[in-house]
């Protein structure tokens, strides 16, 4: 599930440049990214992406929310080292798999017709693999290279969230549809529960949707 191929398609550099390029790329021209950017099997560059992004998010938020954390761990420092350690080796690994594995499950029911059922389920990671679909893996370098926006997402206003939020939803509709080649329609009905699990509750987009709406009606 973290395979390194050296030599990717994509061609994608490593290390910090490798990173900041790809979060340039993916903000800026989303689709020629996905389009060049992701390669089958190499899941490992998404997976460090992501946890960067999410250490990213954690730590903004930690420092904007000092009380965030409960000082338990050897002081309010230990407790923020724990709590950070767990979010890069835990949580963010795990969601990031758990929503691929969700979102495998929408494509399939989106993008499979009857008739091509038999043809469209083919084993290993190239179960969802047809002749001009992507497979399991690509569908996690996707979700993890859309949460780019949300390295902001801590930031303590609520328009910025709501901004990177829904960007962030926006980049893995375009991914998906990029790598999977589905219709408009089918991608949205596809990205709709994985895409609000991750951007709405995940990174905190639809409270701070309801608080910014808040300020302007009475909910």
């Amino acid at each position: 599930m973290t395979t390194w191929v050296e030599n990717s398609e994509g061609g994608r550099a490593r290390g910090v440049r490798g990173l900041a390029r790809a979060w340039f790329e993916v903000v800026v021209h989303p689709r020629r990214f996905f389009r060049n950017g992701i390669a089958p099997g190499d899941q490992a560059p998404g997976l460090v992406f992501a946890v960067v992004v999410a250490l990213t998010f954690a730590g903004t938020r930690i420092a904007a929310e000092p009380g965030l954390v409960p000082g338990v761990f050897g002081g309010r420092a230990g407790s923020v080292v724990v709590a950070l350690a767990a979010v890069g080796l835990l949580v963010a690994p795990a969601t990031l798999h758990l929503a691929a594995a969700l979102q495998t499950v929408f494509l399939v029911t989106a993008a499979v017709r009857l008739r091509a059922t038999a043809a469209a389920l083919v084993r290993g990671d190239g179960w969802l693999r047809t002749a001009d679909r992507g497979g399991v893996s690509e569908t996690v370098q996707v979700i993890a290279y859309a949460a780019a926006p949300c390295v902001a997402a801590g930031v303590p206003v609520l328009e910025v969230q709501v901004l990177v939020a829904g960007y962030g939803a926006y980049l893995l509709v375009v991914g998906l549809r990029e790598i999977h080649g589905l219709s408009v329609s089918r991608t949205l009905a596809a990205a709709a529960v994985p895409g609000t699990l991750v951007f709405g509750y995940g990174f905190g987009g639809v409270a701070a949707t309801l608080s910014l709406l808040g300020q302007w009606y009475v909910i």
